[in-house]
Order: structure tokens, then C-alpha cells, then sequence
């Protein structure tokens, strides 16, 4: 039995003088061992190269852009990889669930809606829906809310300052040809915030809600062709929007709002006075319940117990059934609604009529 001796040196082991087959068989094995060793480094290499690529943002620096998302309360971090791979902001969802989890982090994503860059890597992605950066804020205008009442709103969610709001709307100039003849002031704007629902990216400019909510009303203008529709009506755009604003505070149901509409024009071409008791909680600034003779001798514009014809514009934001009824009103001969315990209103023709359904209905 042969016994050989190794010796070590910076070469790596050598072996000492024996059997020369012995030394080829050294060397088929460690060449062997040279090549696992080489392909396991290459592997390794190749999955830190993957892992980096596949957690790599989607989109280069000077392409990139925000993509609003909304993550459900009960998403998993599988079902968020999905929405976030759907919205082009994550190359992987495998990936992201898999790193989600290995950091931890899969159950302590927040819900919310996002704007998200797809600039972003995956890790900062991942990041911005943990610490719950949501970017996106909605509101909703209520279909005859004023210009008052949308400041409030906003300002209640922390979306504007009202000083800074009231600027833009007095007299900014904002592009809309619709606008362009009103006169400035706090009711420049009053009738033409569409209402709706609206996201806002965290930290817009009251500039740019506003002007969110003007490219809105612009649309359902060109929707309706409203001018030409205005125009034969008889009206003026303005003059349409205001009528529409004076029926969506009027009326209750959607069906009477163009019979509302066809009375309101009945007075004007008998040159009577609307008498309309939303044009005098207006003036007021306040919706009171009930009315007295002394709020109908408020001396204002929007009075229209005692001006002759339409206010001097909208006094609400109204919707698209009202501003559909207020260039399509019906044809009758009623002069007179009063409204019933039901919302409903009861209509007439005379004045005996309207004072019996008066008595009839407010007792």
C-alpha cells in the first residue's frame, strides 16, 4: 500500500511524488469539483441578477408616470401583486408577493387608493402601501350644492385652503368659454362645478380641483350639445344652467323637474315674477325650513319675489336631469306648484287653484 503526502502552497494541493495513475484521477476529481463550483457561482449569479431585474422598476425615469390604484381592505399580498402587475407598476406579482413576504410586510399592507409611479422599484412600491402614502383622495359635489357648500366640503377634507379656493373662483383666468363673459366674484363659478365624484391627487392646487371639476361640466355640455339645445330652447347658455339650477332646488322628483321647468317659463313669458323660495334661501345664504314675509323682502338680485325675470345666474350645481329639463320643459298651462307632505308638488293653473291646494296641503 502506497501512502502519499500532500503539501499545500499558494498553487492550491500538490500531490508528492507516487503512482502517476493516482495523480490523473486527482486531477479528473478536482476538476470536477472546479466545475460545480463554478456552475453553482454562475447560477447564484444569475438568480441575484433575475431577483434585481424582476424587482426593478417598470419604467425608465424619463417614461415613467403615476397609475391610480385602489387596494381592497381584504386583498391578500397575492391578490395586490396581481393589481399591481394588471397596472403595469410591478414586472412580477409572483415577485412581489414572495418579497412582500420575506420582508414581513404581506400583512401590513393598507388599503386606500394610490398613485404610484411606475418609476418605482418593487421594494418602494412595496414601501408606499405599507406606510399607506395614499396619494388619491376622493369627493363627492352633491347634485344642488352652492359654491359655499363646496368650499366647505373641500376644506372639511383637507383639500384646500377657502381663502385661496374663493380666489380662483372670483377671478383667475381659467380657459372655458362659458365663463369667459361672467362677471368676477365669489359667484362667478356657481352652477358650473358639475356635481360629482372626483379623485384629486394629495396636494393639488385649488387651481387645479377646480379646474377638474369645469373640464367635467365641459364635457356634459359637448355630451348634451347643450348651447344648440339652449339656443332652442330660446335661452342663452347662462341663462339655461341658471334655469336648471333654479329647478334642481325646486323640485324633489325627477319626473316633475320638467314640469317645474315649463312653469318657470310660463311666468316669464307673462312677465310674472318666479317667486321662487330657493332664490330667497340664496339670498339668505341658508336653507331655512320655513320662510317668513320678511325673508321674501331681502333686497338681492336673486330675490326673485321681488326682481322681475331670472337671478343674476345659478343659484346651485345642477345635475343632468335638471339641466336636460331646463331646455326641454314641458308644455302646460300651469303657473303655480306647491309642494306636498310626499316631496311631490301639487300644480295649477289659476291663482284660486294654487291658494286651494295651498290650504289643501299645508294645514
Amino acid at each position: 500500500m502506497k501512502i502519499f503526502f500532500f503539501r499545500f502552497n499558494k498553487r492550491g494541493p500538490r500531490l508528492l511524488p507516487g503512482d502517476g495513475k493516482l495523480k490523473k484521477q486527482f486531477k479528473r476529481i478536482t476538476g470536477h469539483y472546479r466545475y460545480h463550483i463554478l456552475l453553482a457561482a454562475g447560477i447564484f449569479f444569475l438568480a441575484v441578477f433575475y431577483c434585481l431585474a424582476v424587482l426593478s422598476p417598470v419604467a425608465a425615469q424619463g417614461s415613467a408616470h403615476d397609475i391610480v390604484i385602489t387596494i381592497p381592505s381584504t386583498a391578500t399580498a397575492g391578490q395586490v401583486g396581481k393589481i399591481l402587475k394588471e397596472s403595469d407598476l410591478v414586472r412580477s406579482s409572483l415577485a412581489f408577493s414572495l418579497y412582500a413576504r420575506w420582508k414581513g410586510l404581506d400583512s401590513s399592507i393598507k388599503a386606500g387608493e394610490y398613485g404610484l409611479n411606475n418609476g418605482l422599484s418593487t421594494p418602494q412600491v412595496l414601501m408606499e402601501l405599507v406606510n399607506g402614502h395614499v396619494d388619491v383622495q376622493s369627493f363627492t359635489v352633491p347634485e344642488g350644492f352652492t359654491t359655499a357648500q363646496v368650499a366647505d366640503l373641500l376644506a372639511a377634507k383637507g383639500l384646500i385652503s377657502k381663502e385661496k379656493f374663493y380666489a380662483v373662483v372670483a377671478g383667475e383666468n381659467l380657459p372655458y368659454p362659458f365663463i369667459q363673459d361672467l362677471p368676477e366674484g365669489d359667484k362667478r363659478l356657481e352652477g358650473y362645478l358639475f356635481p360629482d365624484t372626483y379623485q384629486v391627487m394629495r396636494g393639488d392646487s385649488e387651481s387645479s380641483i377646480i379646474n377638474i371639476m369645469l373640464e367635467r361640466f365641459e364635457k356634459e355640455m359637448n355630451d348634451l350639445d347643450y348651447p344648440a339645445q339652449a339656443e332652442m330652447a330660446g335661452v342663452t347658455l347662462h341663462q339655461a344652467v341658471t334655469i336648471a339650477s333654479l329647478v334642481e332646488r325646486e323640485a324633489r322628483i325627477d319626473e316633475e323637474r320638467p314640469v317645474i321647468a315649463g312653469v318657470i317659463y310660463n311666468r316669464m313669458d307673462r312677465s310674472m315674477p318666479l317667486q321662487l323660495c330657493a332664490t330667497v334661501q340664496y339670498a339668505l345664504g341658508v336653507n331655512k325650513p320655513e320662510l317668513y314675509y320678511k325673508d321674501l323682502e331681502i333686497d338681492s338680485p336673486y330675490n326673485t319675489y321681488l326682481i322681475q325675470g331670472l337671478p343674476p345666474g345659478p343659484i346651485a350645481m345642477p345635475g343632468r336631469t335638471s339641466l336636460l329639463a331646463a331646455v326641454h320643459p314641458a308644455r302646460t298651462d300651469y303657473l303655480y306648484y306647491v309642494v306636498k307632505p310626499d316631496g311631490a308638488h301639487a300644480f295649477a293653473t289659476t291663482l284660486e287653484e294654487h291658494e286651494a291646494n295651498i290650504e289643501r296641503y299645508r294645514q
